[in-house]
């Protein structure tokens, strides 16, 4: 137990394993690389390119920080420009986020993360630095997404380990809704990430040029905490094993203000670490004297995994006066900072800076036998070993208690033949049985399934710890009944709640060492009288996306963490589907409109066929056919063919509606309008399987309508009219050519007044002016309804368009007319004037 217990600056064989670690998946550097101070060198460096991130869209950066690292720095570019927008007054479902949690995936819009007012807890970038740092440590923070910034996080602010960055394009119940045309707006970023280490481990600081002294522990034997411990009295054992840790130099000398960092490195399970300042004396250096420092202020600051200092540590004591006492220490580092102060005090107000403090510094880090922990090692620990679960998603698994006492058939066990027996000594609610399990790395993605069942009232409180065991007064999550719980807290979902049944989830749980701790409420009863199972397994999704949806699996940017969400129907949201976003009445209220507003087709399609325009009533009566089984489809009611296939074909065929109706408009032969159509046949295709949902395809599909019905008319007239020529002799007078075209254009105009009965064309412009601003409108809350008017307004418009152009009659008196050469009056040859003549004589 105690050779595996502790490492203390195990630096050179750590050191290596990283280096060949960076070599083979990142980048390697020599100190010919190093940066502006020679202390540091970049350990990593990642530029992610510029990339899209739609609405309701996430991405999730993965960072690793080595305990030696000095800095991280994130440098991220965006199109994303809020102004002086009001923060409080933008939508959460189109307010742009980048949210930092340390040890796993952040994930903003959990209930219990919102306030209030509906919007996550915001931190404001100041000068592109981050504020509340500190926040940091304990739980995610959110900040809205800028243009430009650049932020620096040094080892004095964050811990080493993995922290993971998620940029969010919109947050809430509608993030992981089902969308049927999602046309919300998105925003292009890159970022480079860059981190840098000290060359040497004992150096810490933002330029490495500060120096940390490492512990040197070994194992003292058996241990009396009586002796030293300040809860003494909690104790009437031995504990086995007790590590001492001290600095190489017997005695440390500081001046007042002037910190000295400490180090060592907790790798199990642990009891209580005890830190004592012992032998404390003032060095007087002018006067070659010493003095008692009994009264000195000797603070000492201990922090996991991050240097401690005066405003940001975990624990602090004067230890001068009481040692500070760690209870239940995490695995990791640990650092230690040791200040002196009030030095003027204690020499009557005299400021001397040649004064020093000298003292000698020892932790002792107790632990109890192999299987036993608590005050006086009388409660039962058991390690968890992972199953996983055939057949099933990355990291799925379950756990079960390596006793010998429950079998791997299933993945609950039984409680009562494991929990501590309460017999020697302890007070009925005051014993504990602890659980030690291990989240892989690169699991982090996962959620973490808890749930006891009983034939009678539960006789335990769950409380859970990240990196060490738990108690009454350290804990991150904790369930004690229906109305003392972490509900509120971060990460942390409550499903089924009852006297004999408790089922919850710890959401994206972090890698790494995790205790669990049930708490006996009535340890006097015995197991033959309750019987209760408890069941502990790590799922991808929470409850199966409660049956509304689909889980999905996918890897962040760097590819080293496999994280899952749920992707949920059109009928629900949130980060587990629970939430009922469209009732089921509003379903199929919004499938009878969606579905039946397809019947508009039905209007140019027979004014088609009763004009034999058998061209276009085809294509009418596909399109409405075609969105109709789309549209039954995306709402889940029928899916004859797969999504992708129906939508490409709803949208193909809507675009060929509406440039077929601009073909129809211009008078063309078969062969020419054949040729028409397949060229509009191919451009919409490739537009509707290519980003097929942009708002600007109406606008694209309206010109390339427009630019046939030109093309037709132009073909047309060089076809069937005679064009007016220059006379022979060019004339160089302006007024007799500026009559011969305004001449020209009066009878072209004549023509196209002659083509069209423009009642119909006003009433067509006008339904497609409506059927654009519905396609502008539309948006998630508001698809139904929008996209219903769409689908009338689109097929009215068209309907409209075929009903504008003259009939056959009109259009054949308008061929007849001949657009004469009005530019010189003289007849351009002599047998043009006879005939002009004979026709005279005729009347």
């Amino acid at each position: 137990m105690a050779s595996n217990s502790i490492l203390c600056s195990s630096f050179d064989m750590n050191l290596g394993l990283l280096v060949l670690f960076i070599c083979l998946f990142g980048h390697c550097y020599s100190y010919d690389d190093l940066g502006p101070y020679t202390n540091s060198f970049i350990v990593s460096s990642f530029s992610y390119p510029s990339t899209e991130l739609k609405n309701s869209n996430f991405r999730y950066f993965r960072v690793e920080l080595p305990p030696w690292f000095s800095s991280m720095s994130i440098e991220m570019h965006s199109t994303v420009d809020l102004g002086n927008v009001n923060i409080e007054k933008v939508p959460i479902s189109t307010l742009p986020l980048i949210c930092f949690r340390d040890g796993s995936p952040p994930l903003p819009d959990v209930n219990t993360s919102l306030t209030d007012s509906g919007h996550p807890v915001l931190v404001p970038f100041d000068n592109g630095s981050l504020v509340g740092v500190q926040a940091l440590q304990s739980a995610e923070q959110c900040y809205p997404m800028q243009k430009n910034f650049t932020v620096k996080l040094t080892n004095e602010q964050i811990s080493a380990g993995v922290w993971y960055l998620g940029l969010f394009n919109g947050i809430g119940p509608t993030r992981t809704q089902s969308k049927m045309i999602n046309r919300g707006s998105s925003y292009f970023f890159s970022t480079n990430i860059t981190v840098e280490g000290c060359t040497t481990q004992t150096m810490w600081g933002q330029y490495c040029n500060q120096t940390i002294y490492p512990l040197s522990c070994a194992l003292s034997g058996s241990y009396n905490p009586a002796e030293n411990s300040s809860e003494a009295s909690l104790y009437n054992r031995t504990i086995d094993y007790g590590i001492s840790c001290k600095n190489d130099f017997e005695t440390s000398c500081q001046r007042e203000g002037e910190p000295k960092v400490y180090s060592l490195d907790v790798v199990g399970i642990s009891q209580e670490l005890n830190i004592v300042a012992m032998d404390v004396w003032l060095n007087v250096t002018s006067s070659n004297s010493t003095r008692n420092g009994s009264d000195i202020n000797l603070m000492c600051f201990a922090r996991h995994g991050a240097i401690p200092s005066e405003s940001l540590h975990d624990y602090s004591s004067n230890i001068n006066e009481n040692p500070l006492v760690i209870n239940f220490p995490k695995v990791g580092r640990w650092y230690i900072t040791v200040l002196p102060a009030n030095l003027s005090k204690e020499l009557g107000g005299s400021v001397d800076t040649s004064i020093k403090i000298c003292y000698s510094m020892e932790s002792k880090l107790l632990e109890c036998p192999l299987g036993k922990a608590g005050a006086n090692c009388s409660w039962e620990t058991y390690t968890f070993q992972t199953i996983l679960r055939k057949g099933s998603g990355f990291f799925e698994s379950y756990y079960l208690p390596d006793s010998g006492k429950v079998s791997s058939d299933s993945a609950n066990f039984p409680l009562d033949l494991l929990v501590t027996n309460s017999s020697i000594g302890e007070k009925p609610d005051n014993t504990w049985t602890y659980f030690i399990l291990d989240i892989p790395h690169g699991a982090a993605g996962g959620n973490m399934h808890i749930r006891l069942t009983s034939d009678a009232k539960i006789n335990y409180e769950v409380y859970t710890r990240f990196g060490g065991l738990p108690s009454l007064t350290s804990w991150d999550y904790y369930y004690a009944n229906r109305t003392s719980n972490s509900v509120g807290s971060m990460f942390f979902n409550l499903y089924n709640s009852s006297e004999d049944k408790v089922d919850y989830y710890i959401l994206y749980v972090r890698e790494g060492t995790w205790g669990f701790g049930l708490k006996h409420l009535d340890a006097t009863s015995s197991a033959s009288k309750v019987q209760t199972t408890m069941s502990l397994s790590l799922e991808r999704c929470p409850r199966r996306c409660s049956s509304h949806g689909k889980c999905e699996n996918v890897l962040d940017a760097s590819g080293l963490t496999s994280y899952s969400f749920c992707s949920c129907d059109r009928d629900h949201g949130g980060f587990d589907c629970s939430i009922e976003i469209v009732s089921h009445h509003g379903h199929i209220w919004q499938s009878i409109f969606l579905i039946a507003s397809n019947a508009a087709a039905a209007l140019p399609a027979l004014y088609s066929l009763r004009q034999r325009a058998l061209a276009e009533w085809v294509i009418y009566t596909s399109s409405g056919i075609a969105s109709g089984i789309y549209h039954a489809c995306d709402v889940g009611t029928w899916c004859p063919l797969e999504f992708n296939t129906l939508q490409f074909m709803d949208f193909w065929l809507s675009f060929m509606a509406i440039v077929s109706t601009f073909v129809y408009l211009a008078t063309m032969d078969e062969g020419l309008k054949r040729a028409v159509l397949t060229a509009v046949a191919i451009l919409t295709a490739l537009m509707a399987v290519t980003k097929a949902t942009r708002a600007s395809n109406i606008v694209i599909v309206m010109a390339i309508g427009i630019s046939a019905l030109v093309i037709g008319w132009l073909i047309e007239l060089t076809t069937k009219y005679r064009s007016f020529s220059f006379p022979s002799g060019f004339s160089l007078n302006i007024i007799e050519r500026f009559q011969g075209v305004r001449g020209w254009f009066k009878n072209l105009i004549k023509i196209i007044v002659k083509r069209f009965r423009w009642g119909f064309v006003l009433a067509g412009f006008t339904a497609l002016a409506m059927a654009v601003i519905s396609w502008t409108l539309e948006n998630t809350e508001t698809y139904w309804i929008w996209h219903s008017l769409w689908h009338v307004s689109i097929y009215t418009s068209s309907f409209f368009f075929l009903c504008s152009k003259a009939s056959t009659e009109s259009s054949e008196s308008t061929e007849d007319t001949v657009i004469v050469d009005t530019e010189n009056q003289t007849p351009p040859n002599g047998a043009y004037e006879l005939t002009r003549q004979d026709s005279f004589s005729r009347s």
